[in-house]
């Protein structure tokens, strides 16, 4: 990738309410709130029940946290969203923007593995940086 070509960085939410435009142009959203993507592991086929395919072992030996944090989106911002589309009802969805990664504090704030993360007092993200 070419520095040209490399994703923006965001060190700060959108804000629940804001209304944005889709990267492409083709739509626009309206902000209910960040997400985290979560990946559900009873949704692989049956019987593999790993993250990492290792043999066909059957439901009963899964082994680990059911809901896993989503590889792929995991560097990108995720919110809950509402489509906002010309002529038609505002649809309810998830939307990750990929073309743009997050400030490395923000990343850590959305995805934490800590347990310190559970905090109450950790509820909001840190402030951004200058």
């Amino acid at each position: 990738m070419t520095p040209s070509q490399a994703p923006s960085s965001v060190d700060r939410l959108f804000e629940p309410g804001s209304e944005h435009t889709s990267p492409g142009g083709q739509y626009s959203f309206r902000v209910l709130g960040p997400c985290c993507r979560l990946f559900d592991r009873e949704e692989l086929p049956w019987p593999c029940c790993r993250i990492a395919w290792r043999s066909k072992e059957p439901s009963w030996r899964r082994v680990g946290r059911r809901f896993v944090a989503d590889l792929a989106s995991r560097r990108c911002p995720s919110y809950a969203v509402e489509l906002l589309q010309p002529g038609s009802r505002p649809t309810a969805t998830v939307l990750t923007l990929f073309p743009l990664r997050l400030a490395a504090p923000l990343q850590e704030w959305w995805y934490s593995k800590q347990p310190a993360s559970m905090e109450p007092g950790n509820a909001l993200p840190p402030p951004p940086q200058p």
